[in-house]
Formats: C-alpha cells, sequence, structure tokens
C-alpha cells in the first residue's frame, strides 16, 4: 500500500471518533477502544509517542532478561512503517503529532530513529514519572479550547527523559552491550582482513546490521560505552591500519588509500592530514 496515514487518516484506521486537530491527537486506550487488534505494514506522516502498560508476552519489541517490567514506550517518525498483531486490545496512551509542530523538537534526539523491537523499557519509578506526562498533556487535550502548544511542550519534556533513561537502560544492559563492543571490534577485523570484502569503506548501517540493531541506536550504544562514535570509531582504525601500512610497506599511497576501501585517494590524503596533521607522505617520511 502506497498510502502515507496523516493523523485525520490514522484516527479513522483506528476508529477514533470525532477528531479535534489535524495536527495532534491523543489517545487514551483501554478495554473499549475499537481499536483492530492486527494491522498490515502502513506508512506515517506523523510523529508517535506510545506508552504501553501491561506488556503483553506475545509480542516482542527487544525485552531481554535484564528488563524486568510490564511497561515500555515507544515511538516512531515521518515515513515509518508501522504494524502489529496483539492478543488483547492496546493499553496506556499515544500522542500523535503532526512534523510542522514536532520536528525541532524530535530532530534533537537520534532516538526518535530507533526502531520498534529497541523500545524503552521503564522501571517502575519511571513510568510514574512518564505517566504523570501523559496523563497531564492528555487532560489538557480534552479541554474545550485546548492549547497545541503545551500539548506539543509535554511531548518534548517526555523526550528529554526517554534520553535520561535510555541512558540507564544501556547501563542495566551493559552485560549484553559489552558484548556488542566487541563484536564491533571483531568485526572490524574481519572486515579488514577479508582481501575480497574491501571495496568500499565500511558504514555504521553495515556493523550495525551485524548487531541486528537500528544505525541509531548502535550507534548511541557504542558512544556510551566507548566514548567515540561509531563513525569515529571506524575512522581511527582505518588511520591505524593506514599508519601501519605507511610504515610498513613500499605500497604507493594511492594503492594504500584504495585498498582501505577509499575511492579516491585525495579523500584519503584530506582525512589523514585532517585527523594526524600531517599528509601521509610526510608522516611516512618522519
Amino acid at each position: 500500500m502506497n498510502q502515507k496515514y496523516n493523523i485525520p487518516d490514522f484516527a479513522e484506521y483506528l476508529n477514533i471518533e470525532n477528531l479535534k486537530d489535524e495536527d495532534i491527537l491523543m489517545v487514551l486506550y483501554d478495554d473499549k477502544s475499537k481499536v483492530p487488534l492486527k494491522s498490515e505494514p502502513i506508512k506515517i506522516d506523523f510523529y508517535l509517542l506510545a506508552l504501553k502498560l501491561d506488556f503483553d508476552d506475545s509480542v516482542i519489541y527487544g525485552q531481554t532478561d535484564f528488563d524486568k517490567t510490564d511497561s515500555f514506550l515507544y515511538f516512531d517518525a515521518p515515513n515509518n512503517k508501522i504494524e502489529w498483531d496483539l492478543e488483547k486490545p492496546m493499553t496506556g496512551y499515544n500522542i500523535l503529532i503532526s512534523s510542522n509542530f514536532f520536528d525541532k523538537y524530535a530532530k534533537r534526539y537520534s532516538f526518535m530513529h530507533y526502531n520498534n523491537h529497541e523500545a524503552l523499557f521503564v522501571r517502575d519509578e519511571e513510568k510514574e514519572i512518564l505517566l504523570d506526562l501523559f496523563e497531564k498533556a492528555y487532560s489538557e487535550y480534552n479541554n474545550a479550547e485546548f492549547s497545541k502548544e503545551i500539548v506539543t511542550s509535554y511531548a518534548n519534556l517526555i523526550l528529554t527523559y526517554i534520553e535520561k533513561f535510555y541512558k540507564r537502560q544501556f547501563d542495566t544492559r551493559s552485560l549484553l552491550y559489552n558484548k556488542v563492543v566487541a563484536d564491533f571490534q571483531k568485526n572490524l577485523d574481519a572486515y579488514f582482513n577479508d582481501a575480497t570484502q574491501i571495496k568500499k569503506l565500511p558504514t555504521v548501517s553495515y556493523f550495525a546490521n551485524k548487531s541486528n540493531l537500528s544505525s541509531n541506536y548502535f550507534g548511541d550504544l557504542i558512544k556510551h560505552f566507548t566514548g567515540k562514535s561509531a563513525q569515529n570509531y571506524i575512522q581511527d582504525y582505518i588511520l591505524r591500519i593506514a599508519k601501519t601500512k605507511l610504515k610498513q610497506s613500499t605500497l604507493s599511497i594511492s594503492e594504500i588509500a584504495y585498498s582501505l576501501g577509499f575511492d579516491y585517494p585525495t579523500y584519503f590524503t584530506r582525512l589523514f592530514k585532517k585527523e594526524v596533521g600531517v599528509t601521509p607522505t610526510t608522516f611516512r617520511k618522519q
């Protein structure tokens, strides 16, 4: 299906009546909801923040043994595809906001481009904080003359707490994620040790896919545990290999550049000088 659902379209799809505004929709799900339990993938044209209560064990969103909770929060951004297949009606809150109102807030946070299977599992005290914010936003939304700005401000405040709670989730999953970091190093080694593999510079998404994580989540995870962005980590690794080849081989600068996956030797030279402080030729002569 090529249709992209805006908020009015999605409200109709969920059997929600009496839409108050085309830019903002808040939904409180309970056992009276007429929301379908199953949906094929559909593309959305808005931001979605959802606090789900009473976790449904039949739905896998990435919960691990490190996550002992019955509540989680997930979100989506414009142009994402969403689908669901539930055993029982949804519970909790949804905030849907058009990009016109929320772009300037959402674009500050990389987690807005995580996948649903990387949801935030919240502890009881975290759930209380988020639930309070969703309830206050919902209360404002139900006013006869509700303020879009106030609801949007609550949504933005929710994002700031999400960022804080994700850092906690990284720490509580440290045993699991230390392995992701170790595997990243192994995959880097494997990539550059396989002469048939190096046709281009590796991307963050390449290694994220190896770990079955979205690029943004993988990048935040690597930054959290190493202090470097995934891109900088890859870059530093490449430069270490380049230095070794410059000192221990007779390969030309162009041959070294191509062997590392650079399309153009001039790009390799610019990067090397920017990060090391001298050109590859000068480094070789030192």
